[in-house]
């Protein structure tokens, strides 16, 4: 049977990590309250805003982004979008 969890992105019970998503007080919050279906959501926009940003992963100040924008997408306001940013739907060709 699958852990569940309260999930505060969607405000409902659904399935929870198997894991924590990283080590630390973010990664067991995280495990805690967000659902994989959420969490499958912020990997898609965890890799638009590294190649939108151009981020590289094993600058520390990158790692440091990317964790400021997970806490404020699942627990604050949502992460902001980098504000050149057109989806691809809505790119002409």
């Amino acid at each position: 049977m699958p852990r569940m969890v309260q999930c505060v992105k969607f405000n409902r019970e659904m399935e929870g990590l198997d894991e924590p998503p990283q080590p630390g007080e973010l990664g067991q919050r995280i495990f805690e309250n967000i659902s994989k279906e959420a969490f499958k959501i912020w990997i898609q926009r965890q890799i638009m805003l590294i190649n939108e940003y151009r981020l590289n992963l094993a600058d520390p100040n990158a790692s440091k982004f990317l964790d400021q924008a997970m806490e404020e997408f699942f627990f604050g306001e949502g992460s902001a979008l980098p504000p050149d940013y057109v989806p691809q739907a809505q790119q002409k060709k």
